[in-house]
């Protein structure tokens, strides 16, 4: 009886399980939520890449840390770069979009515009198999019709040490160390070694101030809502 009863329950959950419906699952953008006891988060972001020798090394340092981050990528540099990007997709890297040839998104193109985002989206999807690829406006500006018009969040920024300007590491990881609080998003550029120098130096640094390295994605599900398409973030909080 107690076998009948067994097979029974069984079937009855094999059933229930297979006329669930498909949409009943986590969504397949929906980050994986942080690990118990995290208190501080920040996210390191890196435009303008990818570049051969700097974001190479760069990919070096975060894998022996094991670091993840963001890159928000140009169109035009990823031909002969393709391995990186696969690299930033198999050690848990979220790749963005920085457009084609890093052209502003706000003024009177919008279509132009949306032009860029949507040839470096399928560039990517080819090389990387996946989609998904959150924006991050040169420059941090955008236009109402560019919010309007992309259905990915937009991803500006909370901590800029302009490392683009001093190209010097040691200003920079002051600058950061100086700012940084839990939630933020950090601004580097993987195209100096003086920036890929801060930011290895800057993940020893924070770790030991207790912070977890989180790609922008993971970071911004933690807001109580999701992050939704057209809408511009600059931190968690």
């Amino acid at each position: 009886m107690k076998k009948i009863l067994s097979l029974f329950v069984y079937l009855l959950l094999l059933f229930v399980l297979r006329a669930a419906p498909e949409d009943a699952a986590a969504p397949a953008s929906l980050s994986a939520p942080l690990p118990d006891g995290v208190q501080k988060t920040v996210a390191l972001t890196f435009d303008d890449g990818p570049k051969r020798a700097t974001t190479e090394t760069l990919l070096d340092g975060l894998r022996e840390r094991n670091v993840p981050a963001t890159f928000f990528v140009l169109g035009a540099e990823l031909a002969g770069n393709e391995d990186l990007i696969l690299r930033m997709r198999d050690e848990g890297h979220q790749i963005g979009n920085h457009t084609w040839d890093h052209v502003r998104l706000d003024g009177s193109a919008p279509a132009s515009q949306l032009r860029q985002l949507a040839r470096t989206e399928e560039a990517l999807k080819e090389i990387t198999g996946q989609s998904d690829f959150w924006v991050r406006p040169p420059y941090g500006v955008v236009g109402k019709a560019v919010q309007d018009g992309v259905s990915v969040p937009l991803v500006k920024w909370s901590v800029d040490p302009r490392d683009w300007e001093t190209r010097d590491a040691a200003s920079v990881v002051r600058a950061v160390l100086s700012e940084v609080q839990s939630g933020d998003i950090v601004l580097l550029h993987d195209i100096y070694p003086t920036s890929v120098d801060a930011a290895l130096q800057l993940v020893d640094a924070l770790r030991a101030q207790g912070y977890t390295f989180v790609t922008v994605k993971d970071l911004l599900y933690t807001l109580p809502e999701p992050p939704a398409a057209g809408v511009v973030y600059r931190y968690a909080d």
